[in-house]
């Protein structure tokens, strides 16, 4: 299979830097503080697609990242395109890694770095919207891989430790709440970090900063690479 990779910045919309462009899909560099896709009243209908859709009209979502987080976003030019790209995510042909930056000091167990799981049920937290929560009986199941970053041998920074994650289920804010189960949230998090780990950071430290995909004409393997901005 082809691979593609570590693919240079084209172009931008807006602040949205082009990563890619064919007949088929296009991939973004979201950054931070921007959504993904219109929200609730007139002040939030600047977004990722809506910067997209004003050049590229055809230009529909496959997948979300918070608001919060940065990092690598893929768009389906046209429905057809749109069913096979969500087909892949859906049959989880598709596969995303992130860094993150977590507060504390987390180590791995096994002493070649290998994989560790986070497997715990999450579900939406109605009452207190827009959280999720981890809920033994009313979760879905949900499955994150994480391991120290092997790129960066320090791992552990003035403010926490720097991880590389790999979701293998998709449900809402996975990587945040399964962090924060385990005693580590994701520093400058608004949502699931105590005050004085959100004040660590301006920004959510979490960015996606890999991914791969069959292509929906060829189905030959592509893949894609953000550097992290922090």
């Amino acid at each position: 299979m082809n691979n593609v990779s570590n693919l240079s910045h084209s172009t931008s919309v807006g602040e949205v830097s082009l990563v890619y462009e064919d007949e088929a899909l296009l991939v973004f560099d979201k950054p931070s503080g921007l959504l993904a896709v219109p929200g609730r009243g007139p002040e939030n209908q600047d977004c990722l697609s809506a910067r997209v859709q004003a050049r590229w009209p055809e230009a529909l979502i496959v997948h979300r990242l918070d608001m919060a987080t940065s990092g690598l976003m893929v768009m389906a030019r046209g429905i057809d395109m749109q069913r096979r790209l969500s087909s892949s995510f859906e049959k989880r042909r598709s596969h995303k890694r992130y860094v993150a930056v977590v507060a504390g000091e987390l180590r791995n167990p096994d002493a070649d770095n290998g994989w560790q799981a986070i497997d715990l049920p999450l579900t939406i937290d109605w009452l207190n919207r827009p959280r999720s929560i981890v809920h033994a009986k009313l979760g879905k199941p949900s499955l994150t891989r994480w391991r120290l970053h092997p790129q960066d041998p320090g791992h552990h920074t003035d403010i926490g430790t720097r991880l590389e994650l790999e979701p293998v289920t998709g449900r809402t804010h996975q990587l945040r709440v399964h962090l924060q189960a385990i005693g580590h949230p994701i520093v400058g998090d608004p949502l699931y970090a105590s005050e004085a780990q959100r004040a660590l950071s301006d920004r959510l430290l979490l960015h996606a900063t890999w991914l791969s995909l069959p292509h929906p004409i060829t189905d030959n393997l592509i893949a894609f690479e953000s550097p992290c901005p922090f």
